[in-house]
């Protein structure tokens, strides 16, 4: 528990900081990225509990990596993450998870992502702005990417790559869990 607390924290503060860089009202940012003001007052003020996809049309819309919202400042040239001890920042209903690993730093942000989806879980996510790509490699089990409404059938060792400027999915297929790593490529920051 002290462990979301702390992240929320993070959130905040990283939100409310990217919010004033990008010289954006509450009312503005809420429009941009799809959230309710009220949401947005509430995770200012680390209240609630915003979901992966709240996180995502965030980022999206302050140009930033969603890891730009939930880490703290990098310190040091070399960035050592244990896989394991990332914190999901989505689950499925059937036990299933996503965790942000990292990402890298410069202007052509790549986050790196582990993962899993067992039978018949799915994640939906919205469009994200025009330049982002999308590579995903499944590491084991089976699961269908979705894209622009057409299905993908994935098996372990198989890779799959898309510009990830229209609505997709990820769905858990096969009789066991799916694992794949994913890497999303923002494209350069403006200034």
């Amino acid at each position: 528990m002290a462990e979301v607390s702390l992240t929320l924290r993070t959130v905040a503060r990283n939100v409310r900081a990217a919010r004033a860089r990008a010289g954006l009202s509450l009312e503005q940012l809420s429009v941009r990225a799809q959230v309710s003001k009220g949401a947005l007052v509430g995770l200012e003020n680390a209240q609630g509990n915003p979901n992966l996809g709240t996180l995502v049309r965030l980022a999206d819309a302050l140009g930033l990596a969603v890891s730009d919202l939930v880490d703290e400042p990098r310190q040091g040239r070399v960035q050592i993450v244990d896989g394991a001890a990332a914190a999901p920042l989505w689950t499925g209903e059937g036990g299933g998870w996503a965790r942000l690993v990292l990402t890298t730093p410069g202007p052509a942000q790549v986050e790196l992502w582990h993962w899993r989806l067992h039978p018949g879980e799915v994640y939906e996510s919205h469009p994200h702005p025009a330049g982002v790509t999308e590579t995903l490699t499944v590491t084991a089990g089976r699961m269908v990417l979705e894209v622009g409404g057409v299905g993908h059938p994935l098996v372990a060792g198989a890779s799959a790559t898309f510009g990830a400027d229209v609505g997709h999915a990820y769905r858990g297929a096969g009789d066991g869990p799916c694992d794949l790593i994913m890497t999303v490529h923002l494209p350069p920051a403006t200034p």
